[in-house]
Parts: structure tokens; sequence; C-alpha cells
């Protein structure tokens, strides 16, 4: 046996697998993705912020050459009237990367040092006029087409007046933006893989790994619900997660609590259908004897004789229907015109109430006032109301509002509809049972009860196309309200009966 139900639950797995997927690794799920879309998240970050980087690190470079060739410009311009020789000029303009050389002080310029001196320039940069924006399309256009240009870069000395201003090619200037543009790239891809695996290991155990627990919980459980070990255990967290779980644990529970009483009911239905068949035969018997006490010669037996037989009777048709309502069905209302307060009459019959339990049972209805309605079906729904409501106030305690003990079926007629109350003087329904009103196994008001009484005689009136509903009342007891309206009178039928009056 545990080889074969291991089986079928291998079984099981692999169809659930089949049917929804196998989770897969961690960098194929949802924790793969976001370690993935951080990386790319961070890098587009690192696009946008290396624009005005890049263009920052142009201008800073562009300083220091000037700063240095202002140094050197100071210097020669110390020495006037003494002219620098053209060996020292050479090398002054080789230390700093330039071609020339022009100091600007008080309005003139003068050329202090010159080397291979081109004739025309290709671009020119003033420091003192740059902005962000013209910064970085001056960066985007060195990068893109520079390394051949030759330039004029201008700046002032320092907070004086004074300013430099140097000739030189744009190649160094190039390659040293191409290797920041390198060393950028780098750390940005290292910043990114390690932010990526900070938060790859935050999201799987923050969220991953929950999820991947409640996905757990509901292959076993599907695989086997009635075992209460697969019943999803939280931690009892407060986060969005922890609240999803709590909410698994309990609609588990219910589901396992509901396929325990469909079992229960499909067993009890096995039952009941065998012993309607027993039931039926015994009743066949009895109904044979009873027709022989028709003809006994005895006043009391006769006058007991016809309700015997329509109690009978009553109970064949009942064991007739166990098996429709076990299998979800009731026979359609053969629908007539009936009194109600003879059909009344019957179900005090029934209850017969023993005088000495001080029960009373009234009827307020007009004696002519009648329903379209099944005459066995609508007795069944007032039965039952009024079985319960004997069953109350027989309860060991129960005095009853006022000390009065009545149990009251009343009637009336608002144009084609019939409405029918049953009132009683008990101590009401219960909360539990008014939650769970006409559900069935669950509705019922008394301890050991079923709760079916209800769900059948809902399930009738509404056959009929009326209403039965609980009434809230100020004073104690239980009322129940039906209404049943007429069924609507076809074209021919009106005028057959419009004939037939005249």
């Amino acid at each position: 046996m545990p080889l074969q139900h291991q089986g079928e639950h291998s079984t099981i797995d692999k169809t659930a697998d089949s049917a929804y997927g196998r989770p897969v690794g961690w960098f194929g799920g949802l924790s793969g993705k976001l370690l993935w879309l951080t990386v790319l998240f961070i890098m587009l970050a690192e696009v946008l912020i290396f624009f005005p980087s890049i263009a920052t690190m142009r201008i800073r470079w562009l300083e220091d050459r000037l700063n240095t060739a202002a140094a050197a410009a100071i210097v020669i311009d110390g020495l006037q009237p003494v002219e620098l020789p053209h060996t020292l000029q050479k090398e002054t303009l080789e230390a700093t990367g330039t071609k020339a050389i022009v100091l600007r002080k008080e309005g003139t310029s003068r050329l202090l040092a010159m080397s291979d001196m081109p004739t025309s320039v290709d671009e020119q940069y003033d420091l003192t006029k740059t902005t962000l924006l013209s910064s970085m399309d001056d960066a985007l256009d060195t990068m893109l087409f520079g390394g051949k240009r030759m330039i004029r870069v201008y700046g002032p000395v320092g907070e004086t007046s004074t300013g430099v201003e140097v000739v030189m090619k744009d190649k160094a200037l190039r390659t040293a933006m191409f290797a920041y543009a390198r060393n950028v790239l780098y750390l940005s891809v290292l910043i990114s893989l390690f932010t990526a695996t900070l938060i790859f290991f935050a999201i799987n155990r923050i969220l991953i790994r929950p999820i991947r627990e409640l996905t757990g919980s509901m292959q076993k459980f599907s695989a086997e619900p009635e075992n209460p070990q697969n019943v999803f255990v939280g931690d009892g967290g407060r986060d969005e997660l922890a609240v999803a779980g709590r909410h698994l644990t309990s609609m588990q529970m219910e589901l396992q609590k509901t396929l325990k009483q469909q079992k229960n009911l499909a067993a009890l239905g096995l039952a009941v259908s065998k012993i309607n068949h027993d039931m039926r035969n015994i009743l066949a018997s009895a109904q044979l004897m009873s027709d022989r006490l028709v003809s006994v010669d005895d006043p009391m037996v006769k006058s007991f004789a016809p309700k015997l037989l329509r109690t009978i009777d009553r109970a064949v048709g009942y064991t007739n229907e166990v098996l429709s309502y076990g299998q979800a069905s009731e026979s359609a209302p053969r629908r007539r015109r009936i009194r109600l307060y003879d059909l009344t009459q019957d179900v005090r019959d029934m209850l017969a109430i023993d005088p000495q339990s001080g029960v009373e049972f009234a009827e307020q209805m007009p004696v002519d006032v009648e329903v379209d309605a099944d005459n066995e079906q609508l007795f069944r729904v007032i039965h039952n109301l009024c079985r319960n409501a004997l069953q109350a106030l027989m309860m060991p305690g129960e005095t009853g509002m006022d000390g009065v003990k009545r149990i009251t079926v009343s009637a009336q007629r608002v144009g084609s509809v019939v409405s029918i109350i049953v009132d009683d003087t008990g101590p009401g329904m219960p909360v539990k049972a008014r939650q769970n009103l006409f559900t069935a196994f669950r509705g019922s008001a008394r301890s050991g009860g079923t709760g079916l009484g209800l769900t059948i005689a809902r399930e009738l009136v509404l056959a009929h196309g009326g209403t039965i509903a609980l009434v809230e009342k100020p004073t104690a007891g239980t009322q129940f309200r039906i209404e049943i309206p007429d069924r609507p009178v076809s074209l021919d039928d009106y005028r057959s009966r419009l004939h037939a009056e005249k």
C-alpha cells in the first residue's frame, strides 16, 4: 500500500508539473529577472550620469593644462626684456603639451613661446563662457570627431584679470577622455553587479522564498487535500505575503472541512439509498394493513383511519423523494388551487401536539384563501417550519413569551401573491444558525440537527417562484415569511375562463 500511495502521488506531481510547469531555478525565476533588470537599470542610470561627468572631466583636463601653461607664462614674462632662447621655448611647450602660449595682460596679448605654430586652428574654447549643455556637446564632439584637430583654449589665471591662451592638439585630450570613459564603464559594471547581487539575495530572502513556500504548499495540498499536514503554516509576519499565507491557511482548512462534509454526505447518501429501499417495502406493507382498517366497524378507528392513511401516503412519498434530493433534484411542482386553511389543519394533525405540553396552535387566515401551489410540497414547507417551532418550544426550561407557548400560522392574499407567516413565541434562532441559514448541515438551530429541513423548504419555495426569509421581530421567537405568486395565466386559459363565466 505505501508503494502504491507513493506512486499515485508521483503521478499527481508529474501531472501538476506538466499542467502548471515546474518552478525554475534562481536565475530563471523572478529573482533572476530582478537581477538582470537591476544591472540594466543601473547601467542606464550610469549612462545618464556619464555625459555630465565626461564633460566635467574634459573641463578639468583643459584647466590643468591652462594652469601649467600659466605658471610657465608667468616665469617667462618675468624674464622680460630678455627673450627666452628657442630651445628653452621648445622644451617649455613640450612640457605643457602645447604648440603656443599667449599671455593676455592689461588688454594686450603677448606670444611667450611658440613651436611649429599651425597656420589655422579647427576649434576655439573659452572656459570663461562654458555652460553644462555646451560642455557636454563639446565633450561628445571631441570623442566622436577629435584626435587630429588643432584647438585654441583660453582661460583666466587664478582670480586675476590676467588670462592665458594655448594652442594644442586634441589627441591627448581625446585619449584621456576615452581612458576616463573606460574606467567609468568598469566601475559602473562593478557597482551594478554588486548592487544587483545584494538585491538578488534580499529579494530571494524576503519575497521569492515565501512565494516558493506558498507554491509548494499549494502543490502538496492539491495532491492530497485531505491530509491536515499539507495545510500551510506561516511564520506569523505582518507583511503582505504573511497575510496571504494566513488567508491560504484559512482557505485550505475550510476546503478540508467542506471535503469532509462532502465525503460524509456521499456516505450518508449511500446509506439512505439502502435504507430507503427497505423502508419503502415496510411502508407499503403498512399501507396495505391500513387499508383494511377502513372496513372496521368502529367509530374511533374510522375517525383515525383516513389520517393514518394520509400519513403513510406522505411517508411513502418522502421515501421516494429522498434519492431525488441526494441527486440534487426535486420534482417540478404540480400546482393547483388549494385551500390553505385545510392544509394548515393537516399540519396541525401531523404535529400531534400533546395537550399536556401547553403548546397552542393557531390559524389566522380567511377560511377561503387559496394558494396556487403543489399541495404536498407546500405541506412539507409549512410542516417543517411548524415542527422546528414546536421543537424549540418543547426545549427544557422554555416557558415562551409571557408564559405562552404558541405557534401561529397566518396568511393573506395581496393581488396575485399569497403571504404565509409562521410565527412562534420560542427562544428565537441562535446566531450561528442565522449566519448559516438555509445551508445544509450548518443551519441547524438545535443540537443534533442537520439543517436539511430549511434547505429543502427553500428549494421547494424557489421552485414555486416564491421567496422565504427570516423576519426580524421585536419580541422573542422566530418568524418566517413565505410569499408564493400565482402562475401567469396564458391568453387561451384567460379567454376560456371568460367564456365559461358568460
